[in-house]
């Protein structure tokens, strides 16, 4: 068997002293190193250029807790005609970036062209080379940065899911014996993200700007959507005319702001005295409704916690019976506190059995059910009729001689879920409700966080490009979340001030 080409010059670099002996250490043998993961348990035993670098320490503290032992990683054999660059390192690296500041992945690779020791530590394959008293080239053992742009887009979402799921298991664990209610009150929200085309550009001439159907040449995932700055009209407010014609540009409508782009939605947590931290997050075109993102998050955050959130805090848009449907869980004090939203008609009131009242104040009665399948969410409808001509006539006439009086009386068609009727009667007026409704801070403090990473006006146009890189986002927000939580708990108590 061939000896590999990096021994003469492992063995030479042993005896300068510029590496530990891997008969003494077995951490380093050959230019072969364990994960980012043991690496950061065994700081002291690390080769001397990485020890001597601050930018590697660092890096090697942030990203160490997770459990890159276990990542996902893709099948390493097959036969490229070079070696088959990990997705592993590549994701660490990209954590760097999105640190670091850095708007394209060209200015990334010239980071770690700049800081060897960094590249040894985040895990790319080495090209051994003499040239270097690290013992490999650089330039040589990194891919370019187009091939840094293919990985991004290919890299499965999955898999840095993986990451999020372990900053959530780390979080946990740290802060458990700190509070008993860590992920017990959440709040979701959606942040718009402007793709990278020039559509988006005002200076830009583009013709049929917001047509939907002309699909932007730079970007062929992004849709077109709209930014509402408000969910709710104010009282006494007019909706603005119907449009006559389809395209209409953005600046004559007066309820929003028309993008093309995507859409991130995240659930977080807020932890007084500790921070804010992420649950969950999905990316989707700019088109989606908010409330397509409900399920799918609070699935994940399930899956994450072990458990059913207890209280949601969300703004007007998530005014929908699911959602309080699912807060509510007999025997418990959990709701979900959302503003109601004026969608027309009146308010209901609901009778002790749970019929919704007619104008007159009587208990209407269920005649009917079916299934409604034209919305978001399928689920069964009843119609609820005047209590006076169902299910029997009683010969009374309707007291307020309602103008549906004549043509059988009222009728109403809503959702039979209980969170139809819990919807009417949250108390929105309670200390409750107000103090989960604060809790919405949590989760636009992250999309504070998130817009300083660079997260509204990335320079990609592509779709799994972006959400990969969004992903990853969070993953770095509650990083730096862990990283505070430790630090707060390893420093001394402040000395107690004289009275």
């Amino acid at each position: 068997m061939t000896s590999h080409p990096i021994i003469p010059w492992f063995t030479h670099l042993i005896k300068r002293g510029r590496l530990p002996d891997p008969v003494a250490t077995p951490l380093y043998q050959g230019l072969a190193r364990p994960d980012l993961h043991h690496l950061a348990q065994r700081e002291d035993q690390l080769p001397t250029f990485v020890r001597e670098s601050a930018v590697a320490r660092r890096y090697l503290r942030l990203l160490g807790p997770l459990a890159w032992d276990q990542f996902p990683e893709r099948d390493l054999q097959r036969n490229w005609g070079q070696a088959t660059v990990p997705y592993a390192p590549f994701v660490a690296a990209c954590l760097v970036k999105l640190d670091q500041g850095q708007t394209y992945l060209s200015q990334l690779r010239q980071y770690l062209v700049d800081h060897p020791a960094l590249v040894w530590v985040l895990g790319f394959p080495l090209v051994p080379s003499a040239q270097f008293s690290w013992g490999f080239d650089v330039e040589a053992s990194l891919p370019t940065h187009r091939h840094f742009t293919n990985l991004l887009r290919h890299v499965p979402n999955p898999n840095l899911q993986f990451l999020l799921d372990d900053t959530v298991r780390l979080l946990q664990v740290e802060l458990r014996p700190e509070v008993n209610d860590f992920g017990h009150c959440i709040s979701l929200d959606t942040k718009h993200i402007i793709a990278w085309v020039q559509e988006n550009n005002p200076k830009a001439y583009v013709s049929d700007r917001y047509d939907k159907d002309q699909q932007p040449a730079g970007d062929p995932d992004c849709r077109l959507g709209c930014k509402r700055r408000h969910n709710q009209r104010a009282p006494g407010a007019e909706l603005p005319p119907t449009p006559t014609t389809n395209p209409v540009p953005a600046h004559t409508i007066a309820v929003g702001e028309f993008y093309w782009g995507y859409a991130s939605g995240v659930v977080a947590t807020k932890v007084p005295d500790w921070g804010e931290f992420v649950l969950a997050e999905r990316t989707q075109p700019f088109d989606q409704a908010d409330v397509s993102y409900f399920y799918p998050l609070l699935a994940d955050v399930e899956r994450r916690l072990g458990f059913r959130p207890r209280w949601g805090a969300f703004d007007a848009a998530f005014d929908a019976f699911y959602v309080y449907e699912y807060f509510y869980q007999e025997g418990t004090d959990g709701f979900a506190a959302v503003p109601f939203a004026e969608r027309g008609g009146h308010k209901r009131t609901f009778a002790a059995q749970g019929w919704p009242r007619c104008a007159a104040g009587l208990a209407m009665p269920l005649k009917s059910t079916f299934i409604s399948r034209t919305t978001l969410i399928e689920h069964e409808r009843g119609r609820y009729v005047c209590p006076l001509r169902f299910p029997t006539a009683t010969g009374q006439a309707c007291p307020i001689a309602h103008q549906r009086w004549p043509k059988g009386g009222c009728i109403t068609t809503m959702s039979t879920s209980i969170g139809a009727r819990l919807r009417y009667q949250l108390d929105r007026e309670g200390a409750a409700y107000k103090e989960v409704y604060q809790q919405r801070t949590a989760s636009e403090r992250v999309n504070s966080q998130a817009v300083a990473l660079g997260i509204e006006r990335p320079k990609l146009r592509n779709g799994q490009a972006i959400t990969n890189q969004n992903t990853l986002t969070y993953v770095l927000i509650n990083l730096r979340g862990l990283q505070r939580v430790r630090q707060k708990k390893a420093a001394p108590p402040a000395a107690a001030t004289d009275s």
